[in-house]
C-alpha cells in the first residue's frame, strides 16, 4: 500500500478508495499504515487503549508531540506519544503538538507518569507562545498566547494570571499520577473543557480566538514524562 498522503490523493478521485479509507476503520489497509508509522511499544502497551480502531491510532500518531516544536531540554520517546523532560535546572520546558486546530470540536488525553514538581501545566498554545524559559514558572499560561490548568495547585492560567480555581468546587481533588486527563476544544464555541475519568469537570475557558490552537504541556521536575494521546471528537453525554 502506498501512504497515507498518496492514499488520500488516490479517494478524491476514486469511489472504491473513498470507501476503503472511510469505511472500515480496521481494514487492511489502516492494519498495515499502523504498522508502519507506529512503534511497536505504542501498539502492544495502554497508551492508545482508548483509540479503538487502527484510523484512530493512525491519527492520533499524527497530533502526538511534534520533535521540532518543544524546549530543547526535552525529547519525544520511542514510542512516539511521551516527552521526556531532562533534568535541567532553573528551566521550564514544554512541547506542542505538531498539528493544530482552528475550527472542529476534539478531544485528547494527557497524563503524567513521574513527579510533577512545582509546576505541571496541560492546555493550549498558538504557534507564538514560547515552550522554554528560565527558573521554574507556568510557561502555558504565561502570556496571551496561551491558556493552561496547573495540575499541582488547581489554578487556571492566562496572560500571565491566574484566573481562577478548576475544578470549581470545594476541596477539588489534586492530580494523582498516572490519572488520565481529558482535553476538550470546542472551536466552534471557542472553549476549553477538562475531565477527569469519566467526569466532566466544567469549561475552564471561553472566548478563545479563532486563530490556530495546538495541545501543548509544560514541566519542571528532571525525568519526568508526560503522554498526550489525541482521541478525535469529543463524545457528547
Amino acid at each position: 500500500y502506498l501512504e497515507l498522503r498518496e492514499l488520500r490523493s488516490c479517494a478524491l478521485v476514486c469511489k472504491l478508495w473513498h470507501r476503503v479509507l472511510h469505511g472500515d476503520e480496521n481494514s487492511e489497509v489502516w492494519r498495515s499504515l499502523a504498522a508502519r508509522c507506529l512503534a511497536e511499544e505504542a501498539l502492544r502497551t495502554d497508551i492508545l487503549c482508548n483509540v479503538p480502531t487502527y484510523k484512530g491510532k493512525v491519527r492520533a500518531f499524527h497530533h502526538a508531540f511534534s520533535t521540532n516544536d518543544c524546549s530543547r531540554n526535552v525529547y519525544i520517546k520511542k514510542n512516539g506519544f511521551t516527552l521526556h523532560r531532562n533534568p535541567i535546572a532553573q528551566s521550564t520546558d514544554g512541547a506542542r503538538t505538531k498539528i493544530g486546530f482552528s475550527e472542529g470540536r476534539h478531544a485528547w488525553e494527557v497524563w503524567w507518569e513521574g513527579p510533577l514538581g512545582t509546576v505541571a501545566v496541560i492546555g493550549i498554545a498558538t504557534k507564538r507562545a514560547a515552550m522554554q524559559c528560565q527558573g521554574y514558572v507556568a510557561l502555558l499560561g504565561s502570556d496571551d498566547q496561551s491558556w493552561g490548568w496547573n495540575l499541582v495547585d488547581n489554578n487556571l492560567l492566562h496572560n500571565g494570571e491566574v484566573n481562577g480555581s478548576f475544578p470549581q468546587c470545594n476541596n477539588a481533588p489534586k492530580y494523582q499520577i498516572g490519572e488520565r486527563i481529558r482535553v476538550i476544544l470546542d472551536m466552534e464555541d471557542k472553549t476549553l473543557a477538562f475531565e477527569r475519568g469519566y467526569e466532566f469537570l466544567g469549561v475552564a475557558f471561553r472566548g478563545l480566538p479563532k486563530v490556530c490552537l495546538y495541545p501543548a504541556v509544560s514541566a519542571v521536575y528532571g525525568n519526568t514524562e508526560v503522554t498526550l494521546v489525541y482521541l478525535g471528537k469529543p463524545l457528547d453525554g
